[in-house]
């Protein structure tokens, strides 16, 4: 993987760098590995760096195996010491050193900035570039201190006097410049501080110095803040949420009451699909045209067709396929169950491991007993039954097509198409044994 890395290259390289434990999450997951939009935030960052770079190198931490994972198939080093942001760039110089084409330096907890940001950035003029920005509180941010169109320095916060601290452009971080140059400026970069780390903005600096222009690519701070807390994290998630509800909203779909959706950052809602307030939707969600998906519901792995209905308070997991104008209504839960079209299942019900054919009807409180303690077993029902109330499936067990399931029966045997089963026991009354019989 190396070798290949290190012919010459025009196209645009980029290194991400994941190495940090992020302490003040107070987690024992790497700080990358935390869920943005249902995906870890280096995944997240890469889906973007993916459509802008041609090499992607992922500077991870000793023991972050599962961040490793995460990055495939991409090159991985591993940053055996943790000091500082240049010396984490620095790991991918065995990679990159000899590269022909510009390399970009980001960092993983900084995972919305979006590829047409990144193309900008590789567009700006100038031997060297950074990312900016304007925040309404600029804090502790390093200041970006500029000459007209010039960038001159970055200036740490603790280090700006009072004049410097005035300054609203504020440093994000991320740089690009070719390899040729970059990576002996990486090399100069000293640790000359109290942390005695090798701080990535003083490459800026180093490279103004060896007479080189550099330029400051401005964005929005939704895009480049940084999460460091499990706080910024709420934060960068509602930002993720409100620019996939927009997407949403711009694609012909009607949400009743955006802020209370929950979107993962895969769902695919159709146009003329309209949600209600507070629904969740987990990873692999696909919602045809002209779908319902009503007030409370939970889903997640499942495809839900044109027309259908789904909710209120409905779940839906792993393996739902709900058919085209098929009904799946409150408390009810489908796992692995296929409803065909047309089919129906209103109320207080647990469908697993189950196939419903066309126009069926599921009674109230009808379970498929799915689970013997071992293995899932599979319920079929065919097309146009009738499973009335209270009605358990015990698995494995096949309804047939147009039959009719007496409420509160336990089927244990197949039903024959077109037959009426009947599953319980005989009532049986005895008279003045009730209350007011009793002395």
């Amino acid at each position: 993987m190396w070798q290949a890395l290190r012919h010459a290259h025009s196209m645009p390289a980029a290194i991400l760098l994941a190495a940090g434990m992020g302490t003040r999450m107070r987690s024992a997951l790497p700080k990358a590995m935390h869920p943005l939009g249902g995906r870890p935030m280096l995944r997240h960052l890469l889906a973007a760096v993916e459509q802008v770079f041609d090499t992607i190198v992922v500077v991870v931490g000793p023991g972050m195996e599962n961040l490793a994972a995460v990055a495939a198939p991409h090159a991985v080093v591993v940053q055996q010491e943790r000091l500082g942001t240049a010396h984490a760039a620095r790991m991918a110089a065995p990679l990159l050193r000899d590269y022909a084409g510009e390399v970009a330096v980001l960092y993983a907890d900084n995972p919305l900035i979006t590829p047409a940001t990144m193309r900008r950035l590789l567009a700006a003029e100038g031997d060297i570039a950074l990312l900016a920005m304007r925040p309404a509180d600029a804090a502790k941010y390093g200041r970006v201190v500029t000459e007209g169109e010039r960038v001159l320095r970055v200036v740490e916060w603790a280090d700006a006097g009072a004049e410097e601290r005035g300054i609203g452009l504020c440093n994000a971080g991320v740089i690009r410049g070719p390899a040729s140059r970059l990576f002996p400026w990486l090399d100069a970069v000293r640790n000359d501080n109290a942390p005695r780390e090798y701080y990535l903005p003083d490459v800026i600096g180093l490279a103004v110095a060896d007479g080189a222009a550099c330029a400051a690519v401005v964005a929005p701070e939704a895009e480049l803040r940084g999460i460091n807390s499990r706080a910024e994290l709420a934060l960068a998630e509602a930002e993720l949420q409100a620019a996939l509800r927009a997407a949403a909203l711009a694609g012909g779909v009607t949400l009743v009451a955006p802020q209370t959706v929950f979107l993962h950052h895969d769902t695919v809602l159709e146009q003329d699909t309209l949600v209600e307030p507070h629904v969740v939707f987990g990873p692999g969600v696909r919602v045809e045209t002209g779908a319902t998906i009503r007030a409370f519901s939970h889903l997640e792995g499942c495809v839900v067709r044109r027309d259908a209905i789904i909710g209120p308070y409905a779940r839906l997991r792993p393996g739902a396929d709900v058919g085209r104008g098929a009904h799946v209504g409150n408390f009810v839960e489908l796992k692995a169950t296929t409803m065909g079209p047309g089919a129906k299942a209103n109320h207080l019900s647990y469908l697993g491991d189950a196939n419903v054919g066309a126009g069926s009807n599921i009674g109230a409180g009808t379970i498929t007993c799915n689970y013997d303690g071992v293995n899932k077993h599979r319920t079929e029902i065919g097309q146009g039954a009738f499973i009335g109330s209270n009605t358990a499936l015990v698995a494995p067990v096949r309804v047939g097509d147009r039959a009719l399931v007496a409420a509160g029966s336990v089927v244990v045997e197949n039903v024959p198409d077109d037959a009426l089963a009947l599953a319980r026991g005989r009532q049986v009354n005895k008279p003045g044994r009730g209350f007011r019989g009793k002395k």
